[in-house]
């Protein structure tokens, strides 16, 4: 046992203090069903859509299912919505005064955060699970190795991860329920600019561009190879390297937004 991890330790009691923020967030959750409904449900709303409303108007430019092609797109979709679910957490603790209480209790200020992220971690991964379970039911299949799926499922939970941060740090700069709209309002563009549901290739150059070099892309692509799913292919460098810029896009994000959230945080009262 290191000096850092020894009981007693700024460590040991930055550990101790989010492993109680966390349980107390996933305590709050389990009172409010209703926000676990709503992170689970919206999702498969979206599966049910494109699925059996939008999907027949779809193709794979080299051919195949688009069911198979969109799922994982649905996937990525729904890590990038949690941003705006923490985004709405750290503003109602903002709001009710509870932020401010944990700032002046004696506790690290790290706590606040990484019990933050941990709890939101739990949530994304139970919903991301169920709407696994819902794209089988809808017809989709992955063919790849179960190491593959579960690398697939773990490139989408980092880049759930990279997103929370991004989340935690707007929730702490705005603090009102405008900017949350906001944010909102931007997922669905910031989505559809990827290559979530179509491929980049049948967009204007520019555009196109911009939508192979978004993170989400990346992400997207690399899981429908992991699964074993078709996809939209492309000739440029971060096409032709979705598995490792699935993994550098979500490092970069959190390597900015965490520092971010951590200054952020401890400047609030200043």
């Amino acid at each position: 046992m290191t000096v850092l991890t020894r009981p007693g330790s700024r460590l040991w009691w930055a550990v101790a203090d989010a492993a109680v923020l966390t349980r107390r967030y996933l305590a709050h959750l389990r009172r409010q069903p209703a926000e676990l409904a709503g992170a689970v449900g919206f999702p498969i709303l979206l599966v049910l859509m494109f699925a059996f409303l939008l999907g027949g108007m779809m193709a794979v430019p080299r051919g195949g299912d688009y069911r198979q092609a969109l799922l994982p797109g649905l996937f990525t979709m729904t890590m990038l919505f949690g941003l705006s679910a923490t985004m709405i957490a750290v503003v109602t603790d903002a709001q009710r005064g509870i932020t401010d209480r944990f700032r002046s209790m004696p506790m690290a200020p790290s706590a606040v955060l990484v019990g933050r992220a941990a709890a939101d971690m739990v949530t994304s991964a139970i919903a991301l699970g169920v709407l696994l379970l819902v794209g089988l039911v809808v017809g989709w299949r992955s063919s790849g190795s179960p190491g593959a799926v579960v690398l697939a499922v773990g490139l989408l939970l980092l880049l759930r991860f990279a997103l929370l941060w991004v989340g935690i740090y707007l929730g702490l700069l705005v603090r009102s329920a405008g900017a949350v709209t906001a944010v909102q309002t931007l997922e669905f563009p910031v989505g559809f600019l990827s290559g979530l549901f179509v491929a980049p290739a049948t967009m204007p150059a520019v555009v196109a561009t911009i939508a192979e070099w978004n993170p989400l892309s990346s992400t997207a692509a690399a899981t429908r190879a992991l699964f074993g799913n078709p996809g939209w292919g492309g000739d440029s460098w971060v096409a032709q390297h979705p598995v490792l810029m699935a993994v550098v896009w979500p490092l970069v994000i959190v390597a900015v937004f965490a520092p971010l959230s951590v200054y952020r945080y401890r400047e609030m009262s200043r």
